[in-house]
Formats: C-alpha cells, structure tokens, sequence
C-alpha cells in the first residue's frame, strides 16, 4: 500500500464532510456532529505469568445527541486512538441512517488475544471493564459495548459479569453490553446479525430495477458470482447465507495467509471447517490456492464483499478492481481515493454504515429485550398461535359443511400455526430496518442530482436525522 494512501480516519472525515457540503446546516453545526467530543486512555497492570503487565485501552464517545452511546470494542495490536475514533464517527451515522436510538462510540484493546490464554484474557478483560466502569464508559443508560474483531459472546459474558458485581443493585446491569451468550441475557441472532444484514441489503437492492442497472446488474441474486474477503463472523455469515439461501456462487474466498477460488463455487461450511481444523486455508481441495491473496480481490465477480479490516481498497488497487459491486461487510474497506476511482469506473458501493448495520440493529433489540426483562415473543407468541388454530378450524369446519371436502396441506397447516420465536422476529425487525433505510438512501440518490453515489446519500440521511435532533434540543 502506498505512503500516501488516505487514513482511515481522514476518509470517514472526507466523506462526511463532501456530504455536509450539499446541505444547508446552521453554521457551527457541521462541525458539532463531525467532532468526537471525547477519548479516553486506559493504561492498567495485570499480573500475568510471574510479572506485571501494562495494557493500553480506548473508549472514544463521538455523538450524545441520543444515549446510550454504543459501539464494539475489538482486541487487536493495531488498536489506535485515530482507529477508535473513526470507528466511532461511523457508528454515530450508522445508528442515524438506521433509526437505532443510540449516539455512537467505539473501543479497543492494544492487545494480541491469541497470545494469551482463556484465563489470561478473562482476567484482562474484567481488569478493563473495571477501568471503563469507574469512568462511566460502561452502562446500560450512558455506554453499552458489543463485540468486535478479536472479541465475542465469550468477553461480553466476562464483561457483563464484571460490571454486575461492581453495580449490584443495577437491576438493568445485563443490558450494560450486548452480544452476550443466550444464557447471559443475549438474544437469538446477534451472532448471525451482521452477515444476515449483509444479506438483507443485498437482497433489497435486487429488488430496485434502478438501482441494478447503475452497477450494470440485471436479474436476481442466484447465479451471481461473489469473493468474499475475510472469512470471519461476518463474512462466514454473509458468504453462507448467500449461498445456501439465495444460490449465488462464492467463486473466491480472501483470508491472510493466501486465497481459495472455484468458478463452479466454494462450499463455504467445508472451507470453514477446513481453517479450524489447519489454521488456514492452504491444502483446502474445494477450490486452487492463490499465496498472494489480495490479488485475488482484483478478480471478475459481480459481486465483491470486503469483510475484514479497513482500507483494503486504497488508491493503488482501485482501478485494477473489477466487480460491478461491492458490499461493505467491514469498516471502511475503501478509502477516500479508492472511493472516487470506483465511481468513476462505474462500480456501485453499498456503504458499510448501511452495509453492516445488521450488528447494532439486533444489539438494540437485545439492550431493549434486557430493559424489559423478557424474551421476545414471549408474551403473544401462544395468542398467536390460538388464534392462527380458531382460523384453521373454522375453514375446515365450513369445507366439511359444504361437502367440498378440502384441506390445508400439511406443511402450511403446521407453518401457519406456529408462532414466531425470538429469531424469527429478530429477523423480521432486521430485514424491516435494512429495506426502510435502503429506500431512505435511494430516495436522497436518486432525487438529488447533487448526490452521485450511494455512501453521499447514506450520509447525508444520517447527518439531516442527527442535526434534527440537535435543532429539536434547542442547539
């Protein structure tokens, strides 16, 4: 990559600020919502094999123009101040575009978590949680983190527990975090969340003939040839779900230590089990093996799903790029530079703060289901149920007084009378936040001939929502 390639933090800022100038703000107020109005340090000691050891951790909070703020906090040696804001600017206008009540924030860790062990870890993170919660940086009303890279259910759980014994008479103390495990207050779907948004905003921009036709894209999602960079959560999820579910083609998967490719399609479950059980994915027979992996994103696909680590397409890759879209699963995979090169290319960019808002939204679900003190559907799923039955018996009642002698065939019959559980209506609220704010964005693109690209639009939707809510507080 080169020296001059655009930081990540100077693109989020650059984006913004393009976007803010195609509106009309009252003065002062641009520069209100782009700044992070505070990061904080951490530095603590754990003792660890015989000997202290000194960890270095960040929580940035961008925007309270609503509370809690929330956002990740990922464990990674490349954890940085600049990083941790960026990341936090783009969760304040990823909860706006998405209408999730919450201002954003982000966190890390400067730290390698494959390099300690379970225990190790577990008593690093409760050390963390502990010089987050005495500065307010962690709580249910003021704060909530969630996993990010190098983090998961198994740290919010330690997290959660942490922050319970410092604040025991906090009845709302699980709903400090989410992305917790079911048993610890978490909710179904979370884990899935991302990479089914991913899906869900690939599917809504199928369904718009317009929009499909700008990136040079006809038909529907089957048969579409797809690389996916990054075969982590998010992209597992995102690379199975299309697969399995809507019969496109993962002709390529990018990881680090090289790239697998088959144009017939790579059976993402068997390549996953394959990197558990080797560490990586050379010597995988379900496709060829590529050493140079990030070749491999220069590759024809129609689709192409950076979904790692920001700023893997940069200005000295961009025009060699030859999908006809790409979806932002990660933050920030393109810079600022490369932005502008693929637009002129003509390729299509589905922004990452729409892109992988799957994660927040269903973490607001779980913070709601955990103020609530109960599970989703709980209460109506049997109404449901008896009532969807009285229906069912009513219309074979009147067949068999008619003598028409007709029946419900079985497999809708048992559908229809089920009752949604908490994963079905998790990801019926999903799909719902990912198809609105779609239409949101594409209505601020297509209308406005000032706004050439979809990222422009998402932006300027979340800082017209965030300056509403600072004009309706008097600011």
């Amino acid at each position: 990559m080169s020296v001059n390639t655009t930081s990540f933090r100077d693109s989020v800022d650059r984006m913004f600020t393009h976007a803010a100038g195609l509106m009309s703000l009252a003065p002062g107020l641009e520069e209100k919502i782009r700044v992070c109005n505070s990061t904080y340090t951490v530095r603590f000691g754990v003792r660890l094999r015989g000997q202290i050891h000194t960890f270095t951790g960040y929580r940035s909070v961008h925007s309270e123009h609503m509370e809690p703020v929330k956002g990740g906090i990922r464990y990674s040696l490349d954890v940085n101040q600049d990083e941790v804001e960026a990341l936090a600017a783009l969760m304040t206008y990823k909860c706006a575009l998405v209408e999730v009540p919450f201002g954003g924030s982000k966190g890390g860790l400067c730290i390698d978590p494959r390099a300690w062990n379970e225990d190790e870890l577990e008593r690093i993170t409760r050390r963390f949680t502990y010089e987050l919660s005495r500065r307010n940086l962690i709580s249910p009303s003021q704060n909530v983190p969630a996993p990010d890279m190098g983090t998961g259910e198994r740290e919010m759980a330690w997290m959660a527990d942490a922050y319970k014994r410092l604040h025991p008479d906090d009845i709302n103390a699980k709903a400090c975090v989410t992305g917790k495990p079911r048993t610890a207050g978490g909710i179904d779907g979370r884990v899935e969340a991302t990479g089914r948004g991913v899906q869900y905003a690939l599917r809504e921009f199928f369904r718009h003939d317009d929009v499909m036709k700008q990136a040079g894209l006809t038909g529907v999602l089957a048969g579409k040839r797809v690389i996916v960079q990054g075969l982590g959560n998010v992209g597992y999820h995102a690379a199975q779900f299309l697969s399995v579910e809507d019969k496109c083609l993962i002709t390529g998967v990018i990881e680090r230590d090289g790239a697998i490719t088959n144009p017939q399609g790579i059976n993402i479950d068997a390549l996953r089990g394959h990197i558990r059980a080797t560490g990586g994915i050379k010597g995988f027979a379900g496709g060829d093996y590529h050493e140079n992996g990030l070749a491999m994103l220069e590759q024809e696909c129609d689709i192409l799903i950076p979904a790692a680590v920001e700023s893997v397409i940069h200005a000295d890759n961009a025009e060699r790029i030859s999908c006809k879209l790409i979806i932002e699963a990660a933050n920030g995979p393109v810079t600022a530079d490369a932005d502008a090169i693929l637009r002129r290319k003509g390729i299509v960019i589905i922004p990452d703060m729409y892109a992988n808002a799957g994660g927040v939204t269903v973490s607001y679900f779980e913070w709601v289901k955990n103020l609530s003190q109960i599970s989703l559907g709980r209460l109506e799923r049997r109404h449901e149920e008896a009532r969807a039955r009285m229906i069912v018996e009513e219309l074979e009642r009147l067949s068999a007084d008619t003598g028409l002698n007709w029946t419900l065939s079985k497999g809708f019959k048992e559908a229809f009378l089920t009752g949604a559980d908490e994963l079905e209506l998790v990801r019926s609220g999903l799909d719902d936040t990912m198809r609105e704010s779609f239409k949101k964005m594409k209505e601020v693109w297509i209308s406005n001939p000032k706004v050439q690209d979809m990222r422009t639009a998402a932006y300027v939707v979340a800082i017209r929502r965030i300056s509403n809510v600072y004009n309706s507080l008097g600011l």
